[in-house]
């Protein structure tokens, strides 16, 4: 059996031969023996994971083990609050995890509701209806317009044939149909005009075709595949906090054997050591990571609802905040899919037309000046909306639709413009009968019964209508189409092509019928229209350029219309555009040499844009990938950030994207970007400003011990700073606002991590600077007549007041704090709460037995909070140092 590839080549008789079926289809033995041959025609799912294995794989995760040790460790303690807490983390942790997985792979059954129900068919030299998944290669398909195509077919006989491929290949009109050889063997699969596709459907026309693939052997089979063989990776947040878990598991573990090997040498008892090192090691480990970046996800998804995008993985916010390189399909995604008249040649002049899409709002100038449509303009548009059957539909007062061919709906569109409708024109000169388009003729005319007699108008090819013109509209009338003036024609034609357009020729002649209708005629002008890019997308592209981020359109449609698009919407400026032929016959190394200088990819397959992601993460981009047809589903998959659709996207896009824009609007991604961004920043604030104390309490107690001073802090004490410091205050730094200068920063590489040169520094700093305050105190303390309880309150004290402090200088790593300090009302009603419970902690007499606390007195408190506040100056001398030296 030859590849899908190569069917195209062959003539309708090879075809036939080398699939041993014939005109009268086969019979039913061949059939059945076929059947167990080739299998039905319905896609297959590969192995599905049981919901036990996606449960059991969310516990194989570095910090939720370290937390569970953690949770085992509080309980032997006797601390039952923070086991309790620990395991509610932990156990929210898990459950979004499954759930989240639980539901993501359900692509492969949205591709199924794609395929056709029933299929037509010849066997045994007789027509039958039967179900699509009985069909086999050889049997002889019967397509009628509204079809759903049942299975990968050569046609062998058709009539105005013209399917719909845009889900297929991203070609927004109709697929022009033929039986004759297409010679190309490497033609794409948008080129290869006499092979139809299961999964489209059938637009205008009939056809009869031999089925030469099905089920997984279609080219949506071959999608379906590698939907299934596409590996997701892990996000950048996900690899970030893997590597945190394991760094904290190994400083803990680490912290613990310090402390023993010194307390053993000293001579303590061993269960003191162990009580105490645990104590230790769990203040090293951030218990409230997982709620915090679970919260921060879950808010940056209900604003992004907000601002007209799904989120269907919680990650998805965050990868999208270090997205590099977006790669966007071309129709629907940057253009309205909506064909819209741009440019009409009467009489010698070109006027230009404005609005974009099927809203008829616009109006119509002549060298940049607004002008009202002159006689010649109106003739014909008249005659455009005459021969066309397509019909505006006003759907609200702001969204409208077309019924029809989208050429025709663009020609009825620019005529409302010019307020002349469809209903009134057809009141005026009802049709009384037509020669239909047809794929040799590439004509359509229609004659139109007026008071005063017949009028014939026709559209079609300009190479094909214009030879049937003998006079045309000039500026002072009718006069003689001389060979000057077809010449003038002609170029015009071509200037609107070279600018991507789709040009129609209206031409017109009275006093005859049908059959007189194909000489003769007057020409009355050319029309240039192009699928439009949507008007918010440049404005958008250009935002993604200021922050740093890189939009390639990757399309299955022509690259001149590709080609336009990209220059009008900023995306090409010195780079090449290279088409799918071209790709395929490229090396992988030459794919990566050639890649960085390459913003347009054309009349590119499915198998072509995975590649292309694919290349691009080997260079370490992170990519986001936008697009609404079954074809964009295996490169959705596979990217960084899979971004579909939400009104024009398919089923199996949705489903394998990771996030959908319900406007379909690209000028959403953005909004996403700056989320992700923001995001991230927030997570990253809260472990600065949480590991930042924890480190902090390490080098107060290990240079206590190796100094010989009794320790500052009881085990009971690093138990609460834990969730003191990792409670309310780190969780309002997870809904911190977004800094100021978010969208103005290059996009993150998500391979240097949270722990950034100027991030531990300032971690340091702050951690140093703790510790110098809190032995400071301590020292002074137990040296100024106090006993060891008050000594160690007031060092308890200060480290949780300056840890506060410190809270609104990690607000951001490199601007002030002293500029909008308390714009985060989350964080100062965290600061309040936590301020009220650290008093009933000192003055209230039973929590004071259970901390070891003691009643210090006002000027005790006025030396911790103005120690306390030396921590705004050292942070903010340290940021201006960070910004001077750029580390």
């Amino acid at each position: 059996m030859l590849t899908s590839a190569t069917w195209h080549t062959l003539s309708t008789g090879e075809v036939l031969t080398r699939l041993e079926s014939g005109l009268g289809g086969l019979s039913s033995y061949e059939v059945s023996v076929r059947l167990q041959q080739f299998g039905p025609n319905q896609l297959q799912a590969g192995k599905k994971i049981s919901p036990w294995s996606l449960l059991f794989a969310q516990f194989q995760n570095v910090l939720v083990i370290i937390l569970l040790i953690a949770t085992a460790l509080s309980g032997f303690l006797g601390e039952t609050v923070e086991a309790v807490t620990i395991a509610a983390i932990v156990l929210l942790a898990v459950v979004l995890g499954f759930v989240q997985e639980f539901r993501a792979e359900k692509a492969m059954e949205a591709l199924k509701k794609m395929a056709a129900p029933t299929a037509k068919v010849l066997r045994d030299g007789e027509q039958a209806e039967i179900p699509a998944e009985q069909l086999v290669p050889g049997d002889i398909i019967l397509l009628a317009a509204g079809d759903r195509i049942p299975a990968d077919a050569r046609i062998i006989e058709e009539a105005n044939l013209r399917t719909e491929e845009a889900a297929l290949t991203g070609e927004s009109l109709p697929a022009e149909k033929t039986a004759d050889v297409i010679a190309n063997p490497a033609a794409g699969i948008g080129d290869r005009r006499n092979i139809v596709y299961g999964g489209t459907s059938v637009s205008h026309g009939r056809g009869k075709a031999v089925v030469t693939a099905t089920a997984m052997q279609t080219e949506f089979g071959k999608i379906a595949a590698m939907l299934d063989q596409v590996e997701t990776e892990e996000t950048p947040l996900q690899k970030n906090l893997d590597r945190i878990g394991k760094t904290l598991a190994k400083v803990a573990f680490g912290v613990v054997m310090v402390i023993s090997a010194i307390g053993w040498y000293k001579g303590e008892s061993l269960v003191d050591i162990f009580l105490f090192g645990i104590a230790l090691a769990v203040a090293v480990v951030p218990e409230a990571l997982p709620a915090v970046v679970t919260i921060s996800l879950a808010i940056g998804v209900q604003r992004m609802v907000r601002r007209h995008a799904l989120i269907r993985k919680l990650p998805a916010v965050e990868t999208l905040g270090c997205t590099s390189v977006i790669c966007t399909d071309k129709t629907g995604t940057l253009t309205k899919d909506e064909m819209t008249v741009r440019k009409i040649w009467v009489a010698g002049k070109t006027y230009d037309v404005s609005g974009a899409g099927y809203a008829p709002v616009g109006a119509f100038s002549l060298n940049g000046r607004e002008e009202k449509p002159v006689l010649g303009l109106l003739e014909l548009l008249t005659a455009g909306v005459l021969a066309s059957d397509a019909r505006l539909i006003e759907e609200t007062d702001t969204i409208f639709d077309i019924t029809g061919d989208p050429t025709e709906g663009a020609l009825v569109v620019a005529a409302a413009k010019a307020g002349l409708y469809r209903g009134d024109l057809e009141l005026l000169a009802p049709r009384v009968a037509e020669i239909p388009f047809s794929s040799e003729t590439k004509r359509m005319v229609t004659l139109h019964k007026f008071e005063d007699g017949h009028m014939a108008y026709a559209k079609g090819a300009p190479e094909m209508l214009l030879p049937l013109c003998s006079r045309v509209w000039g500026e002072q009338g009718e006069t003689l189409l001389t060979d000057k003036g077809r010449e003038e024609i002609l170029a015009a034609a071509s200037a609107m092509a070279s600018q991507a357009l789709r040009v129609l020729a209206i031409a017109r002649k009275g006093d005859t019928d049908l059959a007189g209708s194909s000489t003769d005629l007057k020409f009355l002008g050319l029309v240039g229209m192009i699928d439009p890019p949507r008007p918010e997308v440049k404005d958008a592209i250009r935002e993604c350029h200021q922050a740093g981020i890189r939009v390639i359109m990757i399309t299955g449609d022509h690259p001149v219309t590709a080609e336009a698009i990209a220059k009008e919407l900023g995306i090409l400026k010195n780079e090449k555009v290279v088409t799918g032929m071209v790709l395929e016959k490229m090396s992988d190394e030459e794919l990566d040499r050639e890649l960085p200088g390459i913003a347009v990819f054309a009349r590119v397959s499915p198998s072509d844009k995975l590649r292309l992601v694919t290349a691009l993460q080997k260079q370490g981009e992170i990519v986001a990938m936008t697009g609404d047809g079954v074809n964009d589903a295996p490169a959705l998959k596979k990217a960084d950030i899979g971004v579909a659709m939400g009104i024009t996207g398919t089923d199996v896009t949705k489903e394998a994207a990771a996030m959908t824009l319900t406007d379909d609007n690209f000028a959403s991604i953005v909004a996403a970007v700056e989320e992700g961004r923001g995001i991230f920043g927030n997570i990253k604030k809260y472990l600065m400003y949480l590991l930042s104390s924890n480190i902090g309490e390490i080098i107060i107690m290990t240079v206590a011990t190796l100094l010989g001073w009794p320790l500052p802090l009881s085990a009971v004490q690093l138990l609460y700073l834990n969730l003191a410091t990792d409670g309310f205050p780190a969780l309002a730094l997870a809904v911190d606002p977004p800094e100021r200068d978010l969208m103005l920063q290059a996009p993150r590489n998500p391979h240097t991590g949270i722990f950034t040169k100027r991030v531990m520094a300032l971690m340091l700093t702050g951690s140093v600077w703790l510790a110098v305050l809190i032995l400071g105190i301590f020292f002074w303390a137990t040296h100024s007549g106090r006993d060891m309880s008050e000594s160690m309150t007031m060092a308890f004290v200060l480290l949780v007041v300056a840890e506060f402090v410190k809270s609104y200088n990690f607000r951001s790593d490199h601007l002030t704090a002293l500029r909008g300090t308390f714009s985060n009302k989350w964080l100062n009603i965290a600061i309040l709460w936590e301020l009220g419970l650290l008093l009933c902690i000192v003055y209230v007499p039973f929590l004071q037995a259970a901390f070891g606390t003691f009643a210090i007195g006002l000027r005790d408190w006025a030396v911790i909070i103005t120690l306390a506040l030396t921590i705004v100056p050292v942070l903010e001398t340290a940021k201006w140092v960070l910004r001077q030296t750029r580390t």
